[in-house]
């Protein structure tokens, strides 16, 4: 999902002790199924920056599989099936949560799995350790992917800084993002943009306020723009997406007794993905040309990825899982494959609506039905 909190540039190789009894030197059990094996990746805590632990654990269960070659870096793993198939496949995911709120061990109740990370997205992770334990002749060869550092700041990716060190290692025809999606295929992922508008004034005491000019007064016409706009719902490969031009933010005021003479309106973009980054920020300074704005910042941008579903390889794994294909609102990692020239979905066992909550669950149904359907893919 995305990124929810910041964190610095540097960040430690181990995690915090969270009281959980597990540590370094864990071992992953393949052997069991997938929601088995999301209730011990859970209960392996690895919020982002500590994502070590894991990815130990990942990389020493993979290194056990004769039909896979495992490479890392930092704490990335990316394992690959080298079958000389006239198609390769890519499976990724991120190992790392969202800070632990009360919500680690994990626990099982009538068939739901309670825990930090088990909609997103661990249950999707064990899914795709289990492909990769179970399936050493697939019908197209795989590329599996665990990475760090998804949920904070976009310069932390670890998907980024595999696409920077090693592209080759992310190579593929078709990539399936195994994001939070209720078992459902969701194509692609809308941009998104954050810019900062700024109104200029001039400070004066609020006494004899006709003495100055008011800045958040001034922001007005920015406020009354947004209120108006109507956003676009482009179809896409069949898909209809809902753009949305939203404030999120106002900031202004210096004292009780002072006009202000700044004003900063933030306002995020979520734009299709038959747009670029630059149409999409284009698009945001000409909504905005006759608001009085002394000055626009980007604050914040990461392009869309289109759907990619004429694709031979996506059109066959949406006939192998079934169901409504949707559009993407969010932005997720899909993104960084377009990027690549890699068409991708999202495609994961969890709840979206779920993640990132105190009483974040999954139900273990969903998770062996995802993993069913991809092997049905994989293997028919």
């Amino acid at each position: 999902m995305e990124r929810a909190h910041p964190v610095p540039d540097t960040v430690p190789d181990t995690a915090p002790d969270t009281g959980s009894g597990a540590g370094p030197g864990a071992v992953l059990d393949l052997t069991q199924d997938a929601a088995r094996l999301t209730a011990q990746l859970v209960d392996l805590p690895s919020v982002s920056g500590g994502e070590k632990p894991l990815a130990d654990a990942i990389e020493t269960a993979l290194r056990t599989l004769p039909h896979l070659r495992v490479d890392r870096h930092g704490n990335n793993v990316v394992a690959r099936t080298a079958l000389g198939r006239a198609e390769r496949v890519v499976l990724a995911g991120h190992v790392d949560t969202v800070p632990i709120a009360g919500n680690v061990p994990s626990r099982l109740e009538d068939g739901v799995l309670w825990g930090c990370g088990t909609s997103d997205m661990k249950s999707g992770v064990a899914v795709q350790l289990r492909i990769a334990a179970t399936v050493p002749a697939p019908n197209r060869d795989l590329t599996f992917v665990f990475y760090d550092n998804e949920e904070v700041d976009a310069h932390l990716n670890g998907l980024g800084r595999l696409a920077e060190a090693h592209p080759d290692w992310l190579a593929g025809d078709f990539a399936v993002l195994l994001e939070p999606s209720d078992g459902r295929v969701e194509g692609g992922c809308q941009g998104t943009l954050r810019v900062k508008l700024r109104t200029a004034g001039q400070r004066a005491h609020s006494a004899r306020s006709w003495m100055g000019e008011n800045a958040i007064h001034a922001a007005a016409p920015i406020l009354a723009r947004l209120a108006a706009y109507e956003p676009r719902r482009p179809v896409i490969d069949g898909l209809e997406y809902h753009e949305g031009l939203n404030a999120v933010g106002i900031e202004g005021g210096v004292a009780g007794n002072v006009i202000p003479d700044e004003c900063t309106v933030t306002v995020n973009y979520r734009y299709a993905p038959d747009r670029t980054e630059e149409e999409a920020l284009a698009h945001v300074r000409e909504v905005f040309a006759d608001c009085g704005v002394s000055e626009l910042v980007v604050d914040d941008s990461s392009g869309p990825a289109r759907p990619g579903l004429s694709h031979p390889a996506a059109a066959a794994f949406v006939a192998a899982v079934g169901g409504e294909v949707r559009p993407k609102f969010g932005w997720t990692d899909v993104s960084r494959f377009s990027a690549l020239g890699v068409p991708a979905v999202n495609y994961g066992p969890g709840d979206p609506n779920l993640a990132h909550r105190r009483d974040e669950r999954v139900e273990t149904a969903a998770i062996l039905r995802c993993e069913e359907r991809l092997r049905a893919w994989l293997t028919s």
